[in-house]
């Protein structure tokens, strides 16, 4: 099985959610994980993907949430392709394959939003299996770190998405 994860992170929160991830799948599967701006957009020939960004104004980045998070927030990195720029420009799968999303996000209960559905339901019109439904992780503020545990529920949310593929 070929897995690719690909993900946003601006602080690294997400990215350590994404190396999680791409560890546990690594145990059942050849893993790529790849940020936004280096993450191929033709994903023929992947058996799985997992697509994960930070939720910003409710929904996956743009460019001026990104940028707003660096100018305000001093974010230390922003990705010049967010994950909503790289969905915009992945090609079409020529076989559904299934697609995974999920967000981190400041941990504030009934905030709206999440870039991971946003994310899910533009995987889904693009022709990916999207059956499984998103997973958020939760930061401590806009900077992090993640909620303690956060690793370990990725790790096991990632086993349990080899599980539903039929992986040991």
């Amino acid at each position: 099985m070929r897995a690719l994860v690909v993900y946003e992170s601006l602080w690294g929160n997400t990215e350590k959610v994404a190396r999680a991830i791409g560890a546990r799948l690594a145990v059942n599967a050849d893993v790529e994980v790849r940020d936004s701006d280096a993450a191929p957009t033709l994903v023929d020939g992947y058996d799985l993907l997992v697509v994960g960004g930070p939720t910003h104004a409710f929904s996956m980045t743009r460019a001026s949430t990104r940028a707003d998070a660096v100018k305000s927030h001093s974010a230390p990195h922003e990705p010049a392709r967010g994950i909503r720029d790289w969905l915009n420009q992945v090609e079409r799968p020529s076989t559904e394959i299934p697609a995974f999303a999920f967000d981190t996000r400041v941990d504030k209960p009934r905030l709206p939003g999440s870039a991971a559905k946003a994310a899910r339901h533009e995987l889904r019109s693009l022709g990916f299996d999207t059956q499984v439904k998103q997973q958020t992780f939760r930061v401590h503020g806009y900077e992090g770190p993640l909620l303690d545990g956060e690793i370990e529920r990725a790790t096991e949310w990632a086993g349990d998405l080899l599980a539903r593929l039929g992986a040991p």
